[in-house]
């Protein structure tokens, strides 16, 4: 069973973000023009193989195509989840 995990976008902060057992892990950004440069995603260990890091990349992009935003994956978490989900590569600048 997947766990159920709030994932927040944090707008001022530039990045989504989610607490877990009181943990914070974060998918942080900078927007340049209409692209959505993917910079550092960071689960910390405790948390980590639970899907977490899967949830805030997901909700990143998502919003990037909400936005008619390119993606910039500058994160090599984020270059490896977008070559392994043929979905979200038309999102590649």
């Amino acid at each position: 069973m997947t766990e159920a995990v709030p994932v927040w976008h944090n707008v001022a902060a530039h990045r989504f973000e989610a607490v877990v057992d009181g943990y914070l892990s974060l998918c942080e950004y900078e927007i340049v023009e209409d692209r959505m440069i993917f910079m550092h995603t960071l689960v910390p260990p405790e948390l980590r193989g639970r899907g977490i890091a899967e949830k805030l990349v997901r909700a990143a992009l998502a919003d990037a195509r909400a936005a008619g935003r390119k993606v910039v994956p500058a994160c090599s978490y984020v270059a490896k989840f977008i070559a392994r989900h043929q979905e979200y590569q038309d999102l590649v600048a």
